[in-house]
């Protein structure tokens, strides 16, 4: 039976741990071949694609920085020669109060967070209009990891929320000025177990906001994953322009 990625190519940014790593492996089980990208070492994550069958390579690059970027697409290029799903999902997180916030603090969230989904969205959809044929629409898909916290704000979150809603408005851009051949989408996960989001070394209080949801969990990696790889298949060709929330009922909208 044929998988429903097969013959599709992804690439997904931040893919060395957390939701990244959980995305690019559920796209290399639905059959997709698989980039993984992150200034960090993501060769495990491709090692444990290969293991299970699938094919991966690790492109190692700050998403802040374009030279990195344009490195990164040219050795993709040399190893395929399509590419059909960007997963935008590189981020960081800086926590402080507005009064007190280093304004290198706030630059440097926004240029990965905001300013890297940029730069790779550029040169993916450079690659996928060079490559779309005439008729075929909504091969292509674009899908930005943004967060329930850019819709329902939190204090001491400033530069994080402010990257995050950026990430939903360009998402927006870009699904009308990109269609019909390419679909552009986002996530906005609620709080996710992962290295971003240390449950563990939380103060009882701030722990007991961030499991204060409908659900009353964390999300798991896993759980997003799912609803990427549900934007990236064949079942959301209806789909552009929109933000889906798992989020265990932390945003409502």
């Amino acid at each position: 039976m044929k998988l429903q990625l097969e013959d599709r190519v992804a690439l997904v940014t931040g893919a060395a741990s957390g939701i990244g790593r959980a995305a690019a492996l559920e796209l290399s089980r639905r059959g997709a071949s698989v980039a993984l990208l992150d200034v960090g070492d993501a060769a495990p994550a491709a090692d444990s694609i290969a293991e299970l069958g699938g094919d991966a390579i690790f492109l190692r690059a700050d998403v802040r920085s374009e030279r990195q970027v344009d490195t990164a697409f040219s050795e993709l290029d040399q190893w395929t020669d399509r590419l059909d799903i960007v997963v935008n999902n590189a981020g960081i997180l800086v926590e402080g109060k507005l009064t007190q916030m280093a304004a290198a603090d706030f630059d440097n969230v926004l240029a990965v967070n905001l300013r890297g989904a940029f730069l790779v969205g550029r040169e993916a959809a450079r690659r996928m209009q060079r490559r779309m044929p005439g008729g075929e629409d909504g091969r292509f898909r674009i899908i930005n990891v943004a967060s329930e916290l850019a819709h329902v704000g939190r204090p001491d979150y400033t530069a994080y929320c402010a990257s995050k809603g950026g990430v939903i408005s360009m998402t927006r851009v870009w699904a009308r000025e990109l269609a019909p051949g390419i679909l552009v989408n986002a996530v906005a996960p609620g709080p996710v177990a992962t290295a971003m989001l240390d449950i563990e070394s939380m103060s009882p209080e701030w722990r007991e906001k961030e499991t204060d949801i409908p659900l009353q969990r964390l999300g798991m990696p896993e759980e997003i994953a799912n609803t990427i790889a549900f934007l990236a298949g064949p079942e959301s060709r209806f789909y552009t322009g929109q933000i889906l929330g798992p989020n265990g009922g932390a945003a409502m909208y």
